[in-house]
């Protein structure tokens, strides 16, 4: 057998998360299945990490082990025949032997989308949060700066989570901005060694709420020194959320 993996893009609105449950449709059903039919053998997908209901991957990593006659870098066409429209397999290659797309992750990317609005747009509302209340954007910027580094994120973890530890390391946070047609438009881009359970969605939600004076600096730094939850901003909805990038120490594809 030989371990193949995959680049995948989906659209999570229809899905029930990433892994697969007995009472919805998952995005790693979808991937069995089509895998199964384009290679005549049962497989089982696995992921850099689950994604929650509701939410996207432009580039979420995967691998299966298989055997088969397909050229790896033709395993991505053959897949997509079988593929609902809001979900594609971008590249495929040979991987590894000792390839695990979820252990060997170095690195994840996430976005969350914003748009600042008194009036609902339809073609953002898909893959952002309309806000219709005022954001300082200096102050989104500042909020970034306060979360990057090794901190203990238990504040911003969904209750009922099962991890060995809640200590994360955030490299980054970087916010991007436009004024578009009325809106502001907005995309949060934190990456880390991995994020808990509503993590990055809690953390979004304390920057917004922070840059509209719904919070001080002293609630995020008591949020991360004292792990209290009455510290951080809401945990925003799941449609604004996309994992963007997946970071190995080497070249997949």
């Amino acid at each position: 057998m030989k371990k193949y993996a995959l680049l995948v893009c989906y659209d999570g609105t229809n899905y029930g998360g990433w892994q697969i449950q007995k009472n919805a449709v998952t995005v790693q059903q979808k991937l069995n299945e089509a895998v199964e039919k384009a290679l005549g053998v049962k497989v089982t997908v696995t992921a850099s990490g689950r994604t929650d209901s509701g939410v996207h991957a432009a580039a979420q990593v995967c691998h299966f082990l298989a055997e088969t006659s397909v050229p790896p870098e033709r395993l991505a066409a053959a897949i997509n025949f079988n593929l609902p429209d809001d979900i594609s397999v971008l590249k495929s290659s040979e991987a590894p032997e000792n390839f695990d797309a979820t252990a060997n992750a170095k690195r994840k990317t996430y976005c969350y989308r914003i748009y600042i609005s008194g009036r609902r747009n339809p073609l953002k509302d898909r893959y952002a949060e309309q806000i219709k209340f005022s954001v300082d954007l200096h102050k989104l910027k500042q909020a970034a700066r306060l979360f990057e580094g090794k901190h203990d994120f238990k504040a911003y973890c969904a209750a009922g989570s099962q991890v060995k530890t809640t200590v994360r390391r955030i490299y980054s946070i970087k916010v991007w901005t436009r004024e578009y047609r009325g809106s502001t438009d907005v995309e949060i881009y934190i990456t880390g060694n991995g994020f808990l359970y509503n993590m990055v969605r809690t953390l979004a939600g304390t920057m917004i709420y922070f840059a509209a004076d719904r919070l001080k600096k002293e609630d995020i730094i008591r949020s991360l020194e004292e792990c209290d939850r009455n510290s951080v901003g809401k945990t925003m909805p799941a449609k604004g959320l996309t994992l963007e990038a997946v970071d190995y120490d080497f070249d997949l594809f």
